[in-house]
């Protein structure tokens, strides 16, 4: 599959498994194939990103702020913490306190000195969900903007963090498509 993405896609792909080993990061995960979408620049998803809104940095950083503000929740959506505190549960107050007693970032996950980083099971059905978006739409290659696609489109951190922002699978494929087709995936 990897031979049928373009250059921008590779470095997408590239760039998150260099935030992964920044953060000593057990796994690459969709957060961080988000944050290599939002660091290219001159590709077709920089362009969608940019029609958007998110082409000013302080709007890059919000989306990061987002997304580490889900990570240090263990991952949870908002819709997940939403759904804990009508059990009772208040999922900011866990996380203070076991960040309180193990330091900030502790339910972010093990931490890995070295090595190879495998992908976590959601990065690589972003990945998967990448070549039914550039199929879906009669495109030969898979390029980041079907990276961003398959990020908006999957259940998760990164398509709740991408809507919050305004980033939606119909938006992308106005904004590349002019026409909004329904996607597979």
């Amino acid at each position: 599959m990897f031979e049928r993405f373009t250059k921008g896609a590779r470095d997408v792909v590239k760039g998150a498994v260099t935030y992964a080993e920044h953060e000593r990061a057990p796994r690459i995960d969709e957060g961080h194939l988000l944050l290599a979408v939002l660091d290219a620049r001159g590709t077709r998803g920089s362009f969608a990103l940019g029609a958007l809104g998110i082409d000013a940095e302080g709007k890059r950083a919000s989306v990061g702020e987002a997304l580490l503000a889900a990570r240090r929740r263990a991952g949870l959506t908002q819709a997940d913490t939403e759904a804990l505190a009508g059990l009772g549960i208040d999922v900011d107050e866990i996380v203070a306190r076991v960040e309180e007693a193990h330091g900030v970032g502790a339910l972010s996950g093990g931490r890995r000195l070295g090595g190879r980083r495998p992908f976590a099971k959601e990065a690589k059905g972003v990945l998967e969900s990448s070549l039914r978006m550039a199929l879906a739409h009669h495109d030969r290659a898979i390029g980041d903007e079907h990276l961003l696609l398959a990020l908006a489109s999957r259940p998760g951190i990164a398509s709740e963090t991408l809507a919050g922002h305004g980033v939606t699978v119909p938006a992308v494929e106005r904004v590349l498509y002019g026409g909004g087709r329904a996607a597979a995936g």
